[in-house]
């Protein structure tokens, strides 16, 4: 399943990698060889090396180590000599295997280049999943006690007795969704739920291997963190999340009475299930168990019904096993399996932009307009049954625990808690197999790509620090309140534009609220004192070689990993964004464009900055980890102030800096 590989590739490399025990003999070490996966048959795991490093490590600090630590420490690049301090040092790893989605694997490669273990937040599970609540109300609830920004720079590692009442694929829901509260990565420790999986999904060689090395994939024994969450999962209630963010929590229970207090629409209007963060073949179970008990009963949605299969091989499998014609008889639409309106891939048409809505997704994020471009549209994110659930009855005023549906003869009925298989009983169907495999050897390949294709353009090397301070850049945009990656790039419509940034960089922050006049897309160009779209304005100042910087307020970036959300200022122009506080992947994503993300030493500095003010940045000749700079606000009205600017960028960071970026860098370093 795709929700589960990816998560794993990028959170739990465990499951592929380590040590053997040391007293297995070498002859039968050499007969235990495991590929990593199907296509690399001739990449072996190797759990010696991993347990090398941690038994190195493990002296050095002379305690238990967590599970995350036990991941990330395993495959240092220098185990004996790498300076070890939680929450601070910048660590150089190896990793033995990166598997990447498509449009932001550059990000994910020199993210695990230079990766900092920026603590580790514990969240214990006790008791067990029962009735209507399932793994993604643990998230749900855990995005609501530590908001969008309480997990940035962290790890959140899940363990605790409660651990075994979730399926594997459940766990990767859980940590999909950890991007929200703003985690660097979620990990859980490897259990009989992740065994099976593997076994399920011809991976047995890789389960059994593991398993005898279980105690590397556990945390140790009275391990520290730096913070613990305890939730009860026999005491924890359905949840819902919203609407514009997901860290704002209700129980189910709760939601009709806060939106009718609030005035948020009640009628639900969508309900979408599926997604990369909630689409296994349990979840479509349970819904499709929901659509059962509402068509024996003779009753369809009242909502609209989407579905969308996280991948091929899932989507494959629910038609075989007759989930796909329950959900369609109940009224729902099987959309392909792929993103879709999630990132905005959805054409709309049942209400017009800008009319009040609600809609109820199984999604991750649910940010203002993300999902179908109207900023509207008040978007909640709970789970797929919750939302099957809601769209039978149409109204967030259902609670399914206690409240009871009307079928067409008038008879009164409730909803039995949702069932379904964790695994189908005849394996999964693979569905078509789509994949290509690069040739053996690429070194004589051209891409040719059409100069006037609006799709496609070749990336051209950025400018590189001339090696002087930053003088009297312009503020392109001083953004009031939340900016997320989705307000600095928008989806949508936008995404068949990827692979042109050139054309991507037209959305440039036109969903972002410019503090000056409290509107979108609409801000002062100070060379010319008219108004217009962001991406236009910045156009007109790198047209005449004037440089910018951004201001902005708290968590500035939150939400996705998108990589254009740093390449575009940088491209049209952009050359430091200052702002109360970063989500952690999007500062990493400005250092590697040779931006300069910094933060305010002191927040309330950011009143003191004007729309139309000129700002220096100084003191970059001497950029240091650790080192503040400053910058020098130069008033219209002639006046001056001076105020101090952090940053966190270490040594290899502040080269990408200087280089232009960190590809410049890279290239730099292969002459």
């Amino acid at each position: 399943m795709a929700t589960y590989c990816l998560t794993v590739a990028r959170l739990q490399l465990a499951l592929g990698q380590g040590a053997r025990r040391f007293h297995v003999a070498a002859a039968l070490n050499a007969k235990a060889k495991v590929a990593m996966s199907h296509f690399e048959p001739n990449s072996y795991i190797n759990y010696d090396k991993l347990r090398s490093n941690i038994d190195i490590v493990r002296k050095r600090l002379n305690r238990p180590l967590t599970l995350s630590e036990k991941i990330v420490y395993g495959h240092l690049d220098d185990p004996a000599g790498q300076e070890i301090a939680r929450g601070r040092t910048y660590l150089r790893l190896r990793p033995d295997r990166v598997a990447m989605q498509d449009a932001t694997a550059q990000m994910a490669m020199l993210q695990f280049i230079s990766s900092g273990l920026p603590k580790v937040i514990g969240v214990k599970l006790t008791g067990t999943l029962t009735g209507w609540t399932s793994p993604k109300d643990v998230i749900l609830k855990v995005a609501g006690i530590l908001t969008v920004k309480g997990g940035t720079g962290a790890i959140v590692e899940y363990h605790g007795p409660g651990v075994d009442s979730i399926s594997c694929t459940g766990m990767a829901t859980i940590c999909n969704m950890g991007a929200e509260i703003g985690a660097t990565t979620s990990v859980f420790p490897f259990n009989h739920r992740m065994k099976t999986y593997l076994e399920k999904t011809g991976r047995g060689e890789i389960a059994a291997l593991a398993n005898e090395n279980q105690d590397l994939l556990v945390p140790d024994s009275g391990c520290h963190y730096d913070q613990i969450i305890e939730i009860n999962l026999s005491e924890l209630k359905p949840h819902i999340n919203g609407p514009f963010t997901p860290d704002l929590a209700h129980p189910v229970s709760d939601i009709g009475s806060v939106a009718e207090k609030n005035g948020w629409p009640l009628d639900v209007k969508v309900g979408l299930i599926g997604s990369c963060t909630n689409s296994s073949y349990e979840d479509m179970g349970r819904a499709a168990s929901l659509a059962k008990q509402a068509l024996d009963k003779g009753l369809k949605c009242k909502a609209q019904f989407t579905v969308t299969p996280g991948s091929e091989q899932i989507r494959a499998t629910i038609e075989r096993d007759g989930y796909a014609k329950v959900l369609r008889d109940v009224g729902g639409v099987v959309l392909a399996n792929a993103c879709g309106p999630c990132i905005g891939q959805w054409d709309r048409r049942d209400v017009k932009k800008g009319e009040k809505n609600t809609i109820v997704t199984s999604f991750n994020r649910n940010f203002t307009a993300r999902n179908d471009a109207n900023p509207a549209t008040h978007a909640f994110v709970t789970s797929p049954e919750i939302v099957t659930a809601l769209a039978i009855a149409g109204t967030l005023k259902f609670n399914p625990e206690i409240d009871f549906l009307t079928a067409p003869n008038g008879e009164k009925f409730k909803l039995v808690p949702p069932t379904g298989d964790e695994l189908p009983a005849r394996d999964f169907d693979p569905g078509q197999d789509t994949y290509q495999h690069p040739p053996a050897d690429g070194l004589g390949l051209k891409v040719d790509v059409n100069p006037q294709s609006n799709r496609l353009q070749l990336l051209e090397p950025f400018d590189k620090w001339n090696g002087n301070n930053l003088e009297d850049l312009r503020v392109l945009i001083k953004v009031k309140g939340k900016c997320t990656t989705d307000h600095i790039s928008a989806a949508g419509p936008w995404l068949k534009f990827r692979g042109h940034l050139d054309n991507i960089s037209n959305n440039l922050l036109i969903g972002a609220v410019n503090i000056e006049n409290d509107a979108v897309n609409k801000i002062r160009n100070l060379l010319t004192g008219e108004f217009g779209g962001v991406p236009d304005v910045a156009r007109h100042y790198k047209k005449h070689n004037v440089s910018w910087v951004v201001v902005g307020d708290e968590n500035y970036g939150e939400g996705s990993s998108r990589e254009h959300a740093a390449l575009e200022p940088r491209h049209l122009g952009g050359r430091a964004i200052i702002v109360k506080s970063f989500a952690r992947i999007h500062e990493t994503n400005l250092k590697k464009q040779g931006l300069l993300p910094l933060t305010f030493s002191n927040p309330a500095d950011y009143d003191k900055i004007c729309p139309d003010d000129k700002i220096s940045i100084v003191g970059l000749k001497s950029l240091a980890p650790g080192k503040p700079l400053k910058a020098v606000i130069k008033h219209s009205d002639g006046s001056t102030e001076t105020i101090e600017l952090n940053h966190t960028f270490n040594e290899t960071q502040i080269e990408w800096f200087q280089a232009g970026s960190a590809l410049n860098r890279m290239k730099e370093l292969q002459k």
